[in-house]
């Protein structure tokens, strides 16, 4: 998953967000930096029963102090494919990178960019497009 940091860059570069199903985001602010929330239509919730199986119960709302915020409130953490699409035409390659150290690269308009998993090299091509570096 994206870096919390890597996020942030993208939403303060100008990386504009449209809010839809599936999407995952953080909220600052509110002692819930470590929390990541999915946008869905209804929250599916595991419950244990006592003798050991395992319902998944369908929720409509789940009551909680967090009633709604603004989208502009939270930050989008987008996931590798919506910031490949982000690239578009610029994408050209993603690499593995052989080695103890690990880690990928992404290829976008002849510049490469290096990080220890796909998304923050993703994340890292479409922000030195935004910054227009």
């Amino acid at each position: 998953m994206l870096s919390r940091e890597l996020a942030v860059a993208l939403r303060d570069a100008g990386l504009t967000w449209t809010p839809q199903n599936g999407d995952r985001f953080v909220v600052p602010d509110r002692d819930l930096d470590e929390l990541v929330f999915v946008l869905s239509d209804m929250v599916v919730e595991e419950v244990r029963m006592p003798d050991g199986t395992h319902v998944l119960a369908f929720n409509g709302t789940t009551e909680w102090a967090l009633d709604a915020l603004e989208a502009s409130e939270a930050i989008w953490v987008p996931s590798e494919a919506q910031l490949r699409e982000r690239l578009d035409d610029e994408f050209e390659s993603l690499e593995r990178l052989a080695g103890a150290s690990g880690g990928y690269a992404v290829t976008a308009s002849g510049a490469r960019h290096v990080d220890v998993s796909a998304a923050n090299a993703y994340a890292r091509a479409l922000l030195h497009r935004l910054q227009g570096a």
